[in-house]
């Protein structure tokens, strides 16, 4: 399958060195598909960017309602979001949009995101923080109808090394969220395919694909071991009502 990802000039003084992150495919099957780039920024680079949005970023931890019960957030959070999208709404809890133009920096990190992935046109930006490892997000996929049917998420990490996991929805839960032009699909019992883990390594990339979000869940679990924090941002694109820019 060919790559997404675009060469793009990187700082390293060496001329032989490559110019490319090295990333690694996985096909998930039935159009969903993952591509992970330990390496994507440069480590002094990402720990400028780290201290950064960890100090200037205005975090909130919000209360959401999850299963019919009030609760913190277990994470801090921000969203950035360009001018006239639909607002976004999660858990009962509806955030305030700041602006790219609010933090120049994060043009900047948009701006990288876009040159290495092909085709991206993300105009939306989720931040979540981890303090420690009691921090997490539980099961769940972003298949929010403002996303639209197949959304591309970039996954930009930052900080202490966290695992992400990803596990196939049950068939019942799968066919329940296809749109209807999409059929059903057999597949076997569940096994060792239906689930995947990767550790998000501090400026490492990950981009999900396809049907990831609507056959798909995923989580950052909670881990006694990481004792530092973690900083992320999810790109996402919002629909618009113009269709070139949907494309």
């Amino acid at each position: 399958m060919a790559s997404i990802f675009r060469a793009f000039s990187n700082p390293n003084p060496n001329p032989n060195a490559e110019t490319k992150p090295k990333e690694k495919t996985i096909d998930l099957g039935n159009g969903s598909e993952v591509i992970y780039v330990p390496r994507f920024v440069p480590s002094d680079q990402a720990w400028g960017w780290f201290e950064y949005l960890d100090k200037e970023i205005p975090w909130t931890r919000p209360l959401i309602h999850v299963f019919g019960r009030t609760c913190l957030q277990p994470r801090d959070t921000c969203y950035v979001a360009s001018e006239g999208l639909s607002e976004l709404k999660y858990s009962g809890y509806q955030p305030q949009a700041y602006s790219w133009d609010d933090y120049p920096v994060l043009k900047d990190i948009l701006a990288m995101v876009h040159e290495a992935v092909s085709g991206s046109k993300f105009n939306s930006l989720l931040l979540n923080r981890y303090k420690n490892g009691a921090d997490y997000v539980a099961w769940h996929s972003d298949d929010e109808k403002l996303y639209g049917l197949t959304p591309e998420i970039a996954s930009l990490s930052f900080g202490c090394e966290r695992e992400f996991q990803l596990r196939r929805k049950p068939i019942k839960t799968q066919q329940g969220n296809k749109g209807p032009e999409q059929p059903a699909v057999k597949r076997p019992k569940s096994s060792h395919q239906d689930q995947h883990s990767f550790s998000l390594k501090h400026g490492s990339l990950l981009v999900m694909k396809g049907y990831t979000q609507r056959d798909w869940v995923h989580s950052v679990p909670k881990r006694a071991k990481a004792s530092t924090g973690r900083i992320n941002l999810t790109f996402r694109h919002v629909m618009t009502e113009n269709p070139q820019d949907n494309e």
